[in-house]
């Protein structure tokens, strides 16, 4: 026997709720029914108003309640004996509900990939302002703070710096190429070097931690493999960076080239420098971020250094660590990275659902209230109220069509939240987002939930 669903909500959703359930009814494997109480907006069902009232059938395996019903739900479980679901806030998200799945933090908790976060100039900071930034970099989700020197000069404050990394917490590596400021870095308690070529190869020897090698001439890996063996006869634990190039300045051949480097060293620890990339191209960081993190995973690239300079690439440490699961898993799992978790979706959304005009129609002729409902979809902005539906594309045109319906009842607040909300409703239709009243845009893993603006219960009609 197929599953038997109870829906409850309230009386305005209730035909858009039928609609939806009749579309997917071929989709799935489970019957339904509809409770529709008393009440004009679902979003403001609690719990124990919908224990008080839900009937469900007795052949009933689980009641879904709105996605806007907050609180405890075991008082409806106590209610009707069966599980009780919150659904989707919008209800127009159902198919995607039952048909895809976010997956649980725990499903991605898993990844090999160490993050290798760099602090550039760093002799120039203060190191109060060293502390911070590595506090910020490691909240993110960085592994290793990367201590980025300056070329001329030794810096003679390394060992300081170092020293207030470790005494910090931080794992610690430094990032130069000159012997005179490594060593002491080094013997503060750096971990890593970046980097080592035919330059800088025998003093290597003696420092006593892990190196990244690098080629001397990036084009023809040219004394790259001369560099390994020399530090593998001396015992010294590598991992090979063959060096991305920018997008214009040889991109795709160094990718090619990391290809290479895997193939004549399997079992080899590597690095890419996805800084090259993300802080050399005027695009948003998050999706190159991804992609590089996947090119890493199917490669056994198990460190990358990246920084977070420009301001498009503000946020690439946390975009890697979420990158960093979202691949192992694909990997492992020998599936796409699609419909797993929707965090560096930011730009756009995973979907975005539609009314259509007869459903706004139809909604507009079912309203009682003069509560004004805001809706941002086919190219134009709505303002819905009991026997009005107003349109434009320009939100200023569409306030001057609801001030010339002589509405009563908008005072300078009233028209401050409908100016911050038509916004809103603006930027979702410029971007292809869905707007949802009274919520936050989603941008992915930099969204700011905001407060609910609708006016109390009490004041509100049901």
């Amino acid at each position: 026997m197929p599953e038997h669903l109870h829906f409850v909500t309230g009386r305005l959703a209730e035909r858009a709720l039928r609609d939806v359930l009749e579309q997917l009814r071929p989709q799935v494997d489970f019957d339904f029914s509809i409770d529709v109480l008393p009440i004009t907006v679902a979003a403001l069902m609690t719990p124990k108003w919908i224990a008080d009232r839900v009937r469900p059938p007795s052949q009933t395996t689980q009641v879904i309640v709105p996605g806007y019903c907050d609180g405890d739900l075991r008082v409806v479980e106590a209610a009707v004996n069966v599980p009780v679901l919150r659904g989707p806030k919008d209800l127009r998200r159902l198919p995607e509900f039952f048909g895809g799945r976010q997956l649980a933090a725990d499903d991605l908790s898993a990844y090999d990939i160490d993050i290798v976060a760099e602090i550039n100039h760093v002799p120039r900071l203060s190191l109060d302002a060293i502390l911070a930034e590595a506090d910020r970099l490691r909240q993110a989700g960085a592994d290793l703070i990367d201590v980025g020197c300056e070329p001329g000069d030794p810096w003679h404050g390394v060992a300081d710096c170092v020293k207030a990394l470790r005494d910090a917490g931080h794992r610690v590596s430094i990032d130069s190429l000159n012997p005179i400021e490594i060593a002491p870095a080094v013997q503060a308690g750096a971990e890593l070097v970046l980097s080592v070529n035919s330059t800088n190869r025998d003093a290597a020897c003696d420092w006593g931690c892990e190196v990244v090698v690098i080629p001397d001439d990036i084009a023809t890996l040219g004394e790259l493999d001369t560099t390994i063996e020399r530090l593998a006869m001396a015992g010294v634990p590598v991992r090979i960076d063959p060096i991305l190039e920018p997008i214009g300045c040889g991109f795709a051949a160094s990718l090619g080239r990391y290809l290479e480097v895997r193939r004549r060293y399997p079992d080899a620890e590597m690095l890419m420098g996805i800084g090259n990339l993300t802080e050399l191209t005027d695009a948003d960081s998050a999706a190159i971020n991804f992609l590089l993190l996947g090119i890493c995973q199917e490669l056994g690239i198990h460190s990358v250094l990246t920084t977070q300079v420009i301001p498009w690439a503000q946020t690439s440490v946390r975009e890697c660590d979420l990158a960093r699961r979202l691949v192992h898993y694909a990997v492992r799992q020998g599936v796409p990275p699609k419909h797993v978790a929707s965090d560096l979706v930011m730009l756009r959304d995973a979907a975005a659902p539609t009314y259509g005009k007869e459903q706004l129609d139809r909604l507009a002729s079912q309203i009682k209230d003069n509560n004004y409902r805001l809706f941002a979809e086919d190219d134009a902005l709505h303002v819905i109220s009991s026997q009005l539906h107003l349109q434009d594309a320009d939100p200023f045109l569409l306030f001057e069509q609801l001030l010339g319906e002589d509405p009563k009842h908008i005072d300078a607040s009233h028209a401050f939240y409908l100016g911050f909300e038509l916004s809103k409703a603006l930027t979702a239709l410029t971007l292809g987002k869905q707007y949802e009243q009274d919520q936050a845009l989603d941008w992915g893993f930099l969204t700011r939930p905001e407060s609910h603006h609708r006016l109390p219960r009490g004041k509100r009609a049901p």
